[in-house]
Parts: structure tokens; sequence; C-alpha cells
């Protein structure tokens, strides 16, 4: 009983923890895909 006590805290903050990271990795990508429109933009323009 003690050992599942103590592994309940642990999963509920690795469940947050990746919840943070997609979340993160989500807003990276999106910014690449940002920059990646912009130089495209500047290209279309150039021709």
């Amino acid at each position: 009983m003690r050992m599942i006590s103590a592994l309940i805290p642990l999963v509920a903050l690795l469940g947050l923890t990746a919840c943070e990271t997609v979340q993160g990795a989500g807003r990276d990508m999106q910014k690449a895909g940002s920059a990646i429109t912009q130089e495209a933009q500047r290209a279309e323009q150039k021709m």
C-alpha cells in the first residue's frame, strides 16, 4: 500500500511534465513554420 501511495504523486508529476513538453514542442514547430512561411513570401516577392 505504501508503494502505491508513493507512486501516485510521481506518476502525476510525470504526466504534467509530459503535457508541458508537448506544448513546448508545439510552440517550437509553430515558430519554425512561421519562419518558413516568411522566407517563402520573401522569395516569392523577389521573383
